[in-house]
């Protein structure tokens, strides 16, 4: 396979031990399959249901998909201040080098975010208990 950005042959590698990669030696991209994109944020959050819609503002790219040619389409990860580019017959992803590092980045954040919510919903349920309690007791 070829690197959609810069044309070398990418190369197989393993990813941290968890999966392996098709990486670019020369720009240091990396081309994750279409399950394996998941299974990276899984290292830092792997609440799915949590995670929000992947997909925003998508946009077509000149840069072709290493398995089936066709066009790599642009978009915004998550709503976060990231684009990643895909191949729009599920074949996979192209990360850049250090998008991988800012995905389990964002996906972090988000599992802080969550559990930040959770416990505020605790302690509000907890203080509106004692004002039902204190209210009753009059």
């Amino acid at each position: 396979m070829k690197c959609p950005k810069c044309g070398s042959t990418l190369v197989k590698k393993s990813y941290k031990g968890m999966m392996e990669v098709d990486c670019c030696p020369n720009c240091r991209g990396m081309w994750l399959d279409f399950d394996e994109l998941d299974r990276l944020e899984d290292v830092a959050f792997d609440q799915d249901e949590y995670k929000g819609s992947l997909y925003h503002r998508e946009t077509s790219t000149s840069y072709s998909c290493p398995h089936c040619e066709a066009h790599l389409q642009e978009f915004q990860y998550r709503l976060y201040n990231l684009n990643l580019d895909y191949c729009d017959n599920k074949h996979g992803f192209w990360l850049d080098d250090g998008e991988d590092v800012r995905v389990m980045g964002i996906m972090a954040t988000r599992a802080l975010e969550i559990q930040r919510k959770v416990d505020a919903e605790a302690e509000w349920r907890g203080v509106l208990k004692k004002m039902h309690l204190f209210i009753k007791g009059r």
